[in-house]
Order: structure tokens, then sequence, then C-alpha cells
């Protein structure tokens, strides 16, 4: 009996040990660190340039695939007032971010640019006026409007859009 109960004791210690150890949860940074002047990112949007070819700068956006990190950025698009020329992402004044078209690229240091440097005729450059890490959520999460982050990360929908269709 005693046996019986030590065994069973030991089973469900060693079901607990796995449960523990098999779940894996997202870091999140809940503090970080004082918000730093966005540094230019050097990035070819085409091929021509003057003088010797430079090299290609390859950053890695630490918020890819973060699901915190996007639905911040998403929170943070509607905080600066992208809808004002994007919309939803669909676009208006701005141009669409929901497609496959992008007229500067859609890489994660191509969208860094063009918010921290801003485009010529209507981008502003938000760069010193808003944090690094910041401008990183809001790529994350522009990406994820045109379905460059995994589905998993992403919000199904935002949080202002109406639950039931209009009727008419």
């Amino acid at each position: 009996m005693a046996n019986s109960r030590l065994t069973r004791a030991g089973c469900y210690l060693l079901a607990a040990g796995i449960l523990l150890t098999g779940c894996h949860r997202e870091r999140r940074e809940l503090r970080s660190a004082p918000p730093s002047r966005a540094r230019p990112i050097p990035v070819r949007v085409s091929a021509l340039q003057p003088g010797p070819a430079l090299p290609v700068a390859h950053v890695q956006n630490r918020y890819e695939g973060n699901a915190y990190a996007i639905s911040e950025g998403q929170r943070l698009y509607n905080w600066y007032n992208c809808t004002g020329c994007h919309a939803n992402g669909g676009g208006s004044i701005g141009p669409a971010l929901m497609d496959s078209v992008w007229i500067y690229g859609n890489s994660p240091e191509q969208i860094y640019a063009s918010i921290a440097q801003g485009r010529p005729n209507g981008m502003p450059s938000w760069g010193g006026h808003i944090p690094d890490e910041q401008i990183w959520q809001l790529v994350a999460y522009v990406r994820s409007l045109s379905g460059l982050q995994p589905q998993a990360a992403t919000p199904a929908r935002a949080d202002q859009l109406p639950i039931t269709p209009d009727r008419r």
C-alpha cells in the first residue's frame, strides 16, 4: 500500500516536472532602456548609387515574430496617427501597407529607414522624435499587416473595428 502511494506520488511529481519545464513563455521586456536617438541605417533603395559599391546593411529586428511587440506596434500605430495617412493599412493619402508592393522595400531595415529618415513627398522623419524601440515595434506591426509575420504572433483584428458587420 505504501509502495503504491510512493509510486503514485513519484508519477505526479514527474508529470508536474514535465509540465513546468515544457512550458515556454514569450519574454517580455516591460521596462526598457531609456530612449535613444534613432541612428540612421544605410539602406540601399535602388541599385543606382554614386561611387564604389557600398555593403548592404542587414539589421535584425529583435521584435520579429514577437506577439507582445506587434501589439505594442499596433497601439503606437494608432497613437502616432499613422492611420491619418495609411488608414488601417489599406492606404489613403499614404501608400497601402497590406499589399506586396512596397516603394522603398519591405525588409525590416528598409521599413525602419522609412520611419526614422522619412521619405520624399509625405512621410515625415520620426527618428530622434520617438525611441528606437518604438520604431522597431512599429516595423514589426507594419510587417504583420501584409502577412510578413507569423500568423500566431499577429493580432486577429484591430480593437477599434466593429465586431458585427455593418447592417444596411
